[in-house]
């Protein structure tokens, strides 16, 4: 039995002893109109038993609930569980009148919703943590129509932040040895490159030269938070057919030069914005080089999922800074669906595409000045270098319509991962190899534009 069971078969026990405690009228899980006056009691303070099993009740009933019943509880949670406003009042008062470190940790204490309390005794009950991560899940998706609960959800992150610190994850290896039902979670949860079967699933983790690691978390048992798929090959890749290739021969993990990080999966929707992917590569990096020194490159080979979106907007646009006119004229062969099935098509375009993809991952900048690409932000914010953009690396339909196949290497450089970390978030540097902030150069003139040709044959 792991840990986690122990502590969950702990928690249920507990929670049974409480029930008893609590008396029959109790037992059942309380209705609806009930929750409010059970949240209330589980906020008093009673024995640890009585609150397990209260807890216990409260989660069990949110998730027998309808949709208008969960968004109910969320409503309930806004109005009913906010700081109490006579403490608050009473400690500003009491700050103002003398100000004091005293005074204002006092203040701190009385603005804390209540709410918090109540998602932290929630999670006593024995399958708490993964029902709250559940609960965000579905509250992330009312935030669009019911605004105002935006405060709840600061809530549940400012805590799930503390709770999936990287001291409580566990870094698991996952091979073809690992238990059933989590690699089932592993096929379920890819989402860079669709896993259509055991088979394949099999080519990815059992082979010498394939790796796949998962951060678990103790109070969710078998339930990866995120895992990264890696490939050691030889060199550096820049296509996703030479690492998934079925008919591909492998090598003897020794003969690895490169170790290639080509998917990395969040499994929990309800722990969106909760960061822990970089410190799941920095771990990864660690033991590979641990257990394989001879590999001297550590690389990505990643989408780029908001490419399409982009260039068609800069196309539209009579004035854009990152297409040349002819390039703009150009690129009117994308409308045609089969174009990558046209070889004077596709030569016509790779060095128009090669080079407004760079402009894209260099310059294009969000409302918040930052890269537009959600996964160049993320590996740029981990330090990571932009080393080389890939025409046509994956053909799949997904890759088509987000990217029209285009494909990245990032290079985490162990030596300038920090240096690349700090000028990123501190002066909104891209750190890029040479080769690409010349295809990135910043010029609406023909001629200027077509010297980044050059490159695509190195």
């Amino acid at each position: 039995m792991s840990d986690a069971s122990f502590f969950s078969d702990l928690l249920t026990s507990i929670a049974e002893r409480g029930r008893r405690l609590l008396g029959p009228a109790q037992k059942a899980p309380p209705a609806r109109g009930g929750v409010k006056a059970a949240c209330e009691a589980l906020l008093e303070g009673r024995g640890e038993a009585s609150r397990v099993a209260l807890a216990s009740q409260i989660v069990q009933t949110w998730l027998v609930s309808d949709e208008p019943g969960r968004a109910a509880f969320f409503d309930m949670m806004l109005k009913e569980f906010g700081p109490d406003e006579a403490r608050l009042e009473n400690a500003i008062a009491a700050w103002r009148a003398e100000p004091s470190q005293e005074a204002a940790q006092a203040v701190n204490e009385a603005s804390e919703p209540r709410r918090q309390e109540l998602i932290r005794r929630l999670a006593l009950a024995p399958e708490g943590v993964a029902a709250l991560v559940k609960m965000r899940e579905t509250l992330l998706g009312l935030l669009a129509d019911h605004k105002s609960l935006k405060v709840v959800d600061d809530d549940f992150s400012h805590l799930f932040s503390s709770w999936f610190n990287r001291g409580f994850l566990v870094l698991r290896p996952i091979d073809w040895g690992a238990p059933a039902n989590v690699l089932e979670k592993i096929i379920r949860y890819e989402a860079v490159h669709e896993i259509h079967d055991w088979d394949e699933l099999r080519r990815r983790v059992e082979p010498d030269d394939r790796r796949c690691f998962a951060f678990f978390h103790p109070r969710l048992v078998d339930e990866p938070l995120i895992f990264v798929e890696v490939a050691l090959t030889k060199s550096m890749p820049a296509t996703v057919a030479e690492v998934l290739d079925p008919g591909r021969a492998p090598i003897a993990a020794k003969e690895a030069g490169a170790a290639v990080f080509y998917s990395i999966s969040n499994c929990q929707e309800g722990l969106r914005g909760v960061s822990f992917g970089n410190f799941l590569i920095k771990q990864v990096v660690e033991d590979l080089r641990h257990d394989l020194p001879e590999i001297a490159t550590f690389v990505t080979l990643s989408p780029v999922p908001g490419f399409a979106a982009w260039l068609a907007r800069e196309i539209e646009k009579e004035d854009t800074e990152a297409l040349p006119p002819e390039d703009r004229v150009a690129l009117a062969d994308l409308d045609d669906r089969a174009w990558m099935d046209d070889p004077e098509k596709v030569e016509r375009l790779r060095p128009i595409l090669t080079r407004a993809c760079a402009w894209y991952l260099v310059h294009a900048r969000n409302s918040r000045d930052a890269p537009v690409d959600p996964v160049a932000r993320f590996h740029l914010g981990n330090g990571a270098r932009l080393e080389r953009v890939n025409y046509l690396a994956d053909r799949s339909p997904r890759a088509v319509r987000q990217a029209h196949g285009m494909m990245v290497n990032y290079l985490y450089d162990l030596g300038e991962i920090e240096a690349n970390h700090e000028a990123f978030f501190g002066r909104g540097q891209v750190a890029a190899s040479a080769s690409v902030k010349r295809l990135a150069r910043r010029s609406k003139t023909t001629g200027e534009a077509k010297t980044g040709e050059a490159e695509l044959a190195k």
